[in-house]
């Protein structure tokens, strides 16, 4: 009887997992081994100021509820301790922070991860990390946008004064 309940309870856990994966933008394995409980501490106050959900989960339920989902290429990345950072509306955060604090950290590690359903490795989940914000590619692009418009009036502004010097 005892066995029917744990059974349960993790079937139930693993539908959890399955509905975390599938409402997030993003989530990002990591390999927390080596810090301490105040480094733990800081990464999970960052995660929580950026909407980020954080949650040591054992391999064997995120294997299944990611298997469940058509998600085999984990499997490999499913081996020591494995935390899941899942993001909300900013699908870069999970990666920037965890890059950010194994960086700062040099102990801990990002394994892999998933932005809108496309597998990202180690490397994929680091240039995510270091990609601009949504304002400043913004910005940028406005910028971009700009400078043939301010070239152009520079040379008008050019033509303008040269004719008015002859």
């Amino acid at each position: 009887m005892a066995s029917n309940a744990i059974l349960e309870q993790k079937k139930q856990q693993v539908e959890l997992i399955k509905k975390l994966v599938t409402e997030s933008s993003s989530f990002v394995l990591i390999d927390y081994c080596g810090i301490n409980v105040a480094q733990d501490n800081e990464l999970r106050s960052e995660f929580r100021k950026n909407d980020v959900k954080y949650a040591v989960i054992k391999n064997r339920l995120l294997k299944i509820a990611l298997n469940e989902l058509g998600y085999t290429q984990f499997d490999e990345a499913l081996n020591g301790p494995t935390a899941v950072a899942f993001g909300g509306e900013n699908l870069a955060a999970p990666a920037k922070i965890a890059n950010d604090k194994a960086i700062a950290f040099k102990k801990m590690k990002v394994k892999c991860g998933m932005v809108d359903g496309i597998f990202l490795d180690e490397e994929g989940v680091k240039r995510l990390a270091t990609l601009p914000s949504k304002e400043g590619l913004i910005a940028q692009l406005l910028g971009m946008l700009q400078a043939p418009i301010a070239a152009f009036a520079r040379a008008i502004d050019a033509i303008a004064k040269k004719q008015a010097n002859a």
